[in-house]
């Protein structure tokens, strides 16, 4: 089956929309629960292909997992068996690979094939397995497998400064240390809500971390993990693209079920590009009537400016007055998106990790591609903006990290459908 979102665009977006649990949040939370014993009642989860991946790797490993409502699940995983992941789902999942940490963990040993997800330049894994092993562990890459093993006598915590900021190595080496012997030190750790939330999900069952949010964290290894109740916080990126959208497009929405603090960098920025931008409790107000303005971003490591929205502020930038420039500060390449905008009629110069963006009074729809998950997000708000009918293939991978988006947007006055077809059957001339 073939699937793709048809946009009419030119309308301005009006009404309300409510934010989802965080995904980037959801999928360490999930692979978590291996550490528990009892029955974690978790709320505010993402309906998303990456989710349900997860839930169905847990469930052939054994979990016990209950559906109590839309966003409400109930997951035991006290008789998980101490197998192989299943790696035709792993490799379709780059937050698979926190399998590792939380079947080290759980078992002492864990053999979890490399992960897949986006492809948007290499991703390596290499401070996690640092971490591991400074826990005690011996790691190595065989066959497409990572296999770890930790030593007879237990994991046991260490100091481990990382070399770069990483968000994934920061949450694993929580997962393998929560139940190791003695306390862990992960310096230059990573900072983000999500990091913050998996550490507070952890002592909601009982772990011992401390410092989540600053660039040192201390893990006091305990015993055992008991069940209990946990809500995900909201999904940071899933806000940040709709107020983007809203810029893009003009019109007033509130974006409801956010942490404003969580946004402070997102906003910051949409206000310097002329948006008008009101923050309440628990929501943010997000107008916009004249032309945007340029403006410079530089994706940095929260609470700076996020990697994963500056394909949706390029959008903006390219129907801002002036010429406007990205630097990609996380990862070598994230641009492969800007072709598809120049489709559309954007004027964008990307030069390694520097998009160069001359901004132009229109766009205009065609045929375009979801490069991966963000770069898609930034293909559909194109679409809102652009002339014309806007076509976006291979949405597989916005559906990856986006609950619900077509019903959302149609919800706020986009013109918006998703459309199923066969695949395309090849026939060859026979004779």
């Amino acid at each position: 089956m073939v699937v793709k979102y048809e946009i009419h665009g030119g309308k301005q977006l009006q009404g309300k929309v409510m934010i989802s649990g965080a995904k980037n949040a959801a999928v360490g939370i999930l692979p978590a629960t291996l550490l528990v014993k009892g029955t974690c009642r978790i709320e505010n989860v993402p309906d998303i292909s990456d989710i349900r991946l997860l839930l169905q790797i847990l469930s052939e490993m054994g979990a016990s997992i209950r559906r109590l409502s839309f966003s409400t699940l109930e997951i035991d995983c006290t008789r998980v068996h101490d197998i192989v992941a299943p790696s035709d789902l792993v490799r379709r999942i780059r937050a698979s690979y926190y399998l590792i940490g939380a079947q080290l963990g759980r078992f002492g040993h864990a053999t979890v094939a490399l992960p897949g997800g986006c492809n948007f330049g290499p991703r390596p894994i290499d401070q996690h397995i640092k971490g591991f092993e400074a826990l005690g562990a011996n790691v190595e890459l065989s066959g497409g497998y990572v296999i770890a093993q930790a030593p007879e006598d237990g994991l046991r915590g260490e100091r481990i400064s990382l070399d770069v900021v990483s968000v994934g190595a920061t949450m694993n080496i929580m997962l393998g240390a929560v139940l190791a012997q003695k306390t862990t030190y992960i310096e230059n750790a990573a900072r983000e809500p999500h990091i913050v939330d998996l550490a507070s999900f952890l002592n909601a069952m009982g772990a011992q971390i401390y410092g989540a949010g600053t660039d040192v964290i201390r893990i006091e290894g305990v015993e055992a993990l008991h069940g209990g109740s946990y809500s995900i916080i909201p999904d940071q990126i899933e806000a940040g693209t709709y107020m983007a959208a809203a810029v893009a497009a003009g019109g007033e929405v509130l974006v409801q079920n956010v942490i404003p603090k969580h946004m402070e960098a997102i906003t910051a920025k949409l206000r310097e590009m002329g948006a008008k931008i009101t923050e309440y409790e628990d929501a943010i107000e997000v107008k916009r009537t004249g032309r945007l303005r340029r403006a410079n971003v530089k994706t940095l490591p929260y609470p700076g400016f996020p990697t994963d929205m500056q394909p949706q502020a390029a959008v903006c930038m390219a129907i801002a007055k002036g010429t406007s420039v990205i630097t990609e500060g996380i990862y070598d390449t994230r641009f492969r998106y800007c072709a598809e905008l120049n489709r559309m009629g954007a004027k964008i110069k990307v030069n390694t990790k520097v998009a160069m963006i001359e901004g132009v009074e229109k766009l205009h729809g065609c045929e375009v591609k979801a490069c991966d998950l963000r770069a898609g997000a930034a293909m559909v708000i194109a679409g809102l903006v652009a002339d014309g009918t806007t076509t976006v293939e291979d949405v597989q991978y916005i559906e990856r990290g986006y609950e619900c988006m077509i019903d959302k947007l149609r919800g706020l006055g986009a013109d918006i459908r998703r459309i199923e077809s066969p695949d395309p059957v090849n026939i060859q001339n026979v004779g």
